[in-house]
């Protein structure tokens, strides 16, 4: 960012322009910044060219209201996003921002005092949040969701009145455009304080205008083999999510820390990792329960397939909020197979089988939903909860080291391809050859065959079997 600030005070040089907000207050919090927001007087777009040739960057016109244009770097993870005056003069500009930490300039070319109208360096100083007038909310309601994420980010305390003025505004959120929303709210729930940033939008009403499927979750009483409402439940689930994410080897030992926790920083898609889709996960896997729930002839509340419509929920949750079909596919599956590690408690001792099975059917998910289960089995505890707690973690330190295998292996070479298989048994494509297939598959995993010749064999004898 100092090449990039240094090429933009060459670029512009003898242009009246202002480095403002995130860039000035990082600096005063000796924080690493990789954006830099200018304010010109004069012509954007040329200004951004100039900066782009000066820097062999990129410069694009920025698909809001204002005329901004930004400037991304090739070289480096660095942006410069220049915007013309909104008013008459700076002072007028910086009070149409949010919050007053956000609303203080200096000058591009370096020579001036800070400009800070509305006390922003003192509110930094004193850990304050405030917003910049009882306008500035309510001009754009997305920031009572803002309020949220900085406060967590910079450890600021929203002032009395500044939280008086988001949560009249937090219903208004839910009419934003929603990704602009997921931009917020990707980065609370990627934060350190994600539990407290969501307790925050409870507090402010945000839950409801942002992830409405959450908050639905309030006042679902389950079994007793439940604690909690499913809502309390799920941060639970959330809280036991990131205690895996610091510690593995707190749950899997210290020979299988290292490869989980590379996993879960491994990018998925929206400049997220899968550590980020886990808690996501954690949040969404039992999103369906209340269109699911039913009750038993004594009373007890039952929640019959929330994993399938859970998993067509979490799907609808993210394509309104805007985000990568991927994303959208990995956390559909984590809520879908979320129950499966619970069944195989019912069938140990495993068979190769029984794990050929789970893996094959959670893949790709096969090691973060065997994640997402124990935080699920650790956060109910109800009756009998120590005895099924147990017995949950003995099969998921017996799954997890199979699990880690299966994908580092990635896609494994068949033993016979299908072609071949069909030419030997004079079979047609169809049904009963994937089936035979499929059957080689297992059967090759569980140690059972293992070539070629063995494989054809095996399927013979499969044809030749009654039902």
């Amino acid at each position: 960012m100092t090449d990039a600030l240094a090429a933009a005070r060459e670029a512009l040089a003898g242009r009246s322009a202002w480095v403002v907000g995130g860039a000035v207050r990082d600096r005063l919090l000796d924080r690493p910044t990789v954006d830099l927001d200018l304010v010109l007087d004069g012509d954007v777009a040329s200004a951004a060219r100039a900066i782009a040739r000066a820097t062999r960057a990129a410069a694009f016109e920025l698909s809001d209201d204002f005329g901004s244009w930004r400037v991304s770097g090739r070289d480096g993870p660095w942006q410069v996003d220049l915007s013309p005056l909104r008013g008459p003069t700076l002072e007028a500009d910086l009070a149409l921002r949010d919050f007053t930490i956000n609303a203080m300039a200096e000058p591009l070319a370096g020579a001036g005092e800070r400009i800070d109208p509305h006390g922003g360096a003192t509110d930094l100083a004193e850990g304050r949040l405030r917003a910049v007038g009882s306008q500035a909310i309510a001009d754009d309601p997305l920031r009572a969701l803002r309020l949220v994420r900085i406060s967590a980010e910079l450890g600021l305390e929203p002032e009395p009145e500044t939280i008086a003025l988001a949560r009249e505004q937090a219903p208004r959120v839910a009419a934003v455009a929603q990704e602009r929303v997921f931009a917020e709210l990707k980065r609370i729930l990627a934060g350190d304080g994600v539990l407290r940033s969501l307790q925050r939008m409870d507090e402010l009403g945000l839950t409801a205008a942002v992830l409405p499927e959450l908050h639905a979750l309030r006042g679902i009483e389950q079994n007793r083999y439940h604690h909690a409402d499913v809502h309390a439940h799920t941060i639970e689930v959330l809280e036991h999510a990131l205690a895996l994410e610091r510690d593995p080897a707190a749950i899997f030992g210290d020979e299988h820390a290292a490869a989980i926790t590379a996993l879960l920083r491994e990018p998925l898609s929206d400049e997220i990792d899968r550590a980020f889709a886990l808690r996501l996960g954690a949040l969404l896997h039992d999103a369906a329960k209340p269109a699911t729930l039913g009750h038993r002839d004594d009373g007890s509340p039952t929640f019959i397939g929330h994993d399938r419509a859970g998993a067509a929920l979490a799907r609808d949750v993210l394509t309104r909020l805007r985000t990568s079909e991927r994303l959208k596919s990995h956390v559909a599956a984590l809520t879908r197979h979320h129950l499966r590690l619970g069944f195989l408690v019912h069938e140990r001792p495993l068979s190769q089988r029984a794990l050929y099975r789970y893996l094959k059917t959670c893949e790709p998910v096969e090691v973060d939903v065997t994640l997402l289960s124990v935080a699920d089995r650790l956060a109910t505890r109800g009756r009998k909860a120590k005895e099924s707690i147990a017995k949950h973690l003995d099969v998921a330190r017996e799954v997890l080291p199979a699990a880690l295998e299966w994908r580092a292996q990635g896609r494994r070479t068949p033993l016979v391809r299908g072609g071949e298989l069909a030419a030997t048994l004079k079979l047609t494509d169809g049904p009963e050859l994937g089936h035979l297939l499929a059957e080689i598959d297992e059967a090759y995993y569980a140690g059972e065959i293992g070539t070629p010749a063995e494989a054809v064999a095996f399927a013979a004898r499969l044809r030749e079997t009654p039902g």
